[in-house]
């Protein structure tokens, strides 16, 4: 007798949970041998937050997209007031200003932020006359809503976060039907604008700059990072040293080996052949919400799917840049990898919201009004 598979769990993306899971247990086995081989506190702790935020990610997939389409704007809104809170009352953490203390937990507005620009200047976008799309009525609103909590951001000061958060709206605005025109004026004028942009930045992050540019100028100082991070890679070589025998991130010698430079000591101990796997699952889950994205006849589902999934390439792209020497180092985690709850719950998110487009695709056509 055949036996019945109930209608839900067949529906489930198991390939996508397994892709995942597979992600979320090598980074969990790098954390291990990061910690000395110790499961505690890196990676049972990140095992532990990722078996909470699936269950997250499959209950975002079932509410009604609706519900988030209309609660966008106030959840935007509340997250603008409480980065305005940061800057009032906000916690003060290796000299940045990015928490607020709620008593039973430390909250960070930035991280949410990445998020909720992607469904707001998508929400704009949808309600917006397809015939306005090309007229300045659909420009200064949208960069408007991109350039309060950036530069919110930026005063933590948090650059990273503020690129990505400015990053994630362009791209909304330009997969909206922009004219490409004006991304590439706005380009040339931000570009002639740098110098003045350089001498607003602090003292440390003009360093990270500077260093960028040439990171033996101070090899022992604030090119540390950088020189230990391509050491640690480089040696790591086809293969890797082996579980467990990276000698930069045990003997200390790679800062942040747990965090921002998880995937310096990843090649280490597993070499090319790890990176590229990373890579390659990286690259599927982000092909994934494009997919999504393609299928949905939905505007706004569609802007948002193609802005969340273009959100997990910024963290994967602007990670791997940094700890190789080709961006300046500005503190972003490598999805699933990296230790640290905010960045996971971020991704999670955007996986979630994602997963609720592709589950309801049959159901939405043309747009919402």
């Amino acid at each position: 007798m055949r036996e019945v598979v109930p209608e839900g769990i067949a529906r489930m993306p198991w390939k996508l949970y397994g892709l995942l899971t597979a992600i979320a247990l090598f980074g969990a086995t790098v954390l291990y041998s990061a910690a000395g081989g110790h499961l505690m506190p890196w990676a049972g702790m990140q095992l532990a937050r990722f078996g909470v935020f699936v269950v997250m990610v499959e209950i975002i997939s079932r509410l009604p997209l609706k519900l988030i389409r209309d609660f966008t704007f106030p959840i935007y809104a509340v997250l603008l007031i409480a980065l305005v809170l940061v800057e009032l009352i906000g916690g003060i953490a290796g000299g940045s200003q990015r928490w607020i203390n709620l008593g039973f937990m430390q909250f960070q507005p930035s991280e949410l932020m990445k998020v909720a620009i992607i469904l707001t200047v998508a929400r704009f976008y949808s309600i917006l006359p397809i015939g306005q799309i090309r007229t300045i009525n659909a420009i200064w609103p949208a960069l408007a809503l991109i350039g309060l909590p950036a530069m919110l951001v930026l005063l933590q000061p948090d650059l990273g976060t503020a690129i990505m958060i400015a990053a994630g709206g362009v791209i909304v605005m330009f997969l909206a039907g922009l004219p490409l025109r004006l991304f590439i004026g706005t380009g040339l004028a931000g570009a002639a604008l740098v110098p003045i942009a350089f001498s607003f930045l602090h003292d440390y992050q003009k360093n990270r700059i500077l260093i960028f540019m040439d990171p033996e100028s101070d090899p022992l100082g604030t090119g540390y990072h950088i020189s230990q991070s391509k050491i640690a890679i480089g040696s790591g070589g086809i293969v890797g040293k082996g579980f467990l025998m990276g000698t930069q991130s045990h003997l200390d010698y790679l800062p942040e080996g747990h965090t921002d430079f998880v995937f310096a000591t990843m090649a280490e101990e597993w070499g090319m052949l790890g990176g590229v796997a990373i890579i390659c699952g990286m690259f599927l889950l982000i092909r994934w919400g494009m997919r999504v994205a393609q299928r949905t006849e939905d505007r706004y589902a569609r802007l948002v799917s193609a802005g969340l999934a273009s959100t997990i390439f910024f963290y994967v792209a602007i990670n791997l840049m940094m700890v190789m020497g080709l961006a300046p180092v500005v503190g972003i985690p490598l999805p699933f990898m990296s230790y640290g709850g905010s960045s996971m719950l971020t991704v999670m998110l955007c996986i979630g919201i994602i997963r609720n487009i592709d589950r309801n695709r049959d159901t939405l056509s043309g747009r919402w009004t």
